[in-house]
């Protein structure tokens, strides 16, 4: 085909192959605006790093349906750490969960992690509010965007928290946690005998 012209409205208007010169030049500059603009955008598979120069994390999101999962993946990864010192298991409290969920919140709302409630409530007192009849061996808690396994072995790494964790004194194991929309978790385990 070659060009033919066309009259439209007495106006002379040159097409080649039925499109007209003007829409030619349009979709022209449309396909090298994508061509530049493609350029310019790098496509990597390579995580970011940090300042530190480690890959950053992947957001782990913890929905509703999780809590039981997650639970039961930390009692059973306590109670191996636990067999392999030589302590016998803990069982998963109701009780204890309640006052691990209710610090977990609280430090939320304090925006830090420490011991105390934001009305001066200690680990001690979180546990009797709630009903637990035993005695509190101890509480680990945590503000981190790490999973639960990450946070207990970190809790290892550190001898305070691990001795709460292998405490020969322990039978009770509270679990919980808050996590905010920005993706941080609270993380609070309580242990009791």
């Amino acid at each position: 085909m070659g060009l033919k012209r066309n009259v439209v409205h007495g106006t002379r208007r040159e097409t080649i192959f039925g499109w007209s010169c003007h829409m030619l030049r349009i979709l022209s500059l449309l396909f090298t605006a994508v061509f530049l603009l493609s350029a310019c955008t790098t496509s990597t598979t390579d995580p970011q790093l940090g300042t530190d120069g480690k890959p950053l994390p992947k957001l782990y999101k913890i929905r509703a349906s999780d809590t039981s999962r997650i639970q039961f993946r930390i009692l059973d990864s306590v109670n191996a750490l636990r067999e392999a010192a030589g302590q016998p298991t803990v069982d998963l409290d109701a009780k204890l969960n309640a006052a691990a969920a209710t610090h977990a919140r609280d430090m939320s709302i304090q925006n830090r992690p420490w011991h105390f409630g934001s009305d001066g409530s200690s680990p001690i007192d979180r546990v009797q509010r709630v009903g637990y009849e035993g005695s509190l061996i101890g509480e680990n808690i945590s503000e981190t965007y790490e999973t639960e396994l990450e946070t207990l072995a970190a809790w290892m790494d550190q001898d305070s928290t691990r001795n709460v964790i292998l405490s020969p004194d322990a039978q009770k194991l509270g679990f919980s946690w808050l996590q905010e929309n920005n993706g941080k978790i609270w993380w609070t385990m309580v242990m009791g005998s």
